[in-house]
């Protein structure tokens, strides 16, 4: 190969390198809160939330399709869900959640819940986890890089030090709704009774 050519076929790998990582720097994977419902809705509920907390699972299965149903769906309120991790093994869940991207988030944390009794008792609970996440998407170098990335988990740790510094969380699930705290499950009668007084009238 003549020299210019080379040094042509090397400036535009350098070129193409370069424009990769812009690429990757401007969709770095989002570690914010998970939000269900119309952002714009008069009525924000925060929920602080471990995915190995098997009450936490509980609310997500047995309340949130009827706040979603009621609140969510029809732009009454809107739910943030936060990372507050109780465990390693929520941390790498965490991850695993947001990797999916903003549009699959929801649901994979859904599904996460869902399963939780299976993956948290397996005899290798990140593995039964990474089988699962690949089920809905991920592919094993997608979800290697995932695991591995540092910035994602010090966001996602920050985001369970927020919780303890700005609302004293120190139990998941907890509830923060009009800047009031409410630890523990609660049914979606009890979510009614607080949410419905904050609505326009």
């Amino acid at each position: 190969m003549p020299l210019a050519r080379r040094r042509g076929l090397v400036a535009g790998l350098a070129l193409l390198i370069g424009a990769t990582l812009a690429g990757r720097a401007a969709h770095a994977v989002d570690a914010g809160p998970i939000v269900v419902g119309d952002k714009n809705a008069p009525v924000t509920i925060i929920e602080f939330a471990s995915l190995d907390c098997p009450h936490c699972a509980a609310f997500q299965t047995e309340v949130m399709p009827e706040l979603k149903k009621r609140y969510l769906d029809t732009g009454k309120a809107k739910l943030e869900f936060h990372d507050f991790p109780l465990h390693e093994i929520a941390v790498r869940a965490s991850q695993l959640v947001h990797c999916a991207g903003p549009d699959r988030a929801e649901k994979f944390a859904d599904v996460i819940f869902r399963q939780q009794r299976g993956w948290e008792t397996a005899k290798d609970p990140l593995a039964a986890l990474k089988q699962l996440v690949k089920l809905g998407g991920l592919s094993d170098d997608q979800i290697n890089a995932c695991l591995s990335d540092k910035a994602l988990e010090d966001a996602i740790l920050q985001s369970r030090l927020d919780g303890e510094q700005k609302y004293q969380v120190d139990s998941t699930p907890t509830f923060v709704i009009d800047g009031k705290k409410y630890a523990g499950e609660r049914s979606i009668d009890e979510l009614a009774q607080i949410i419905d007084p904050l609505l326009p009238k």
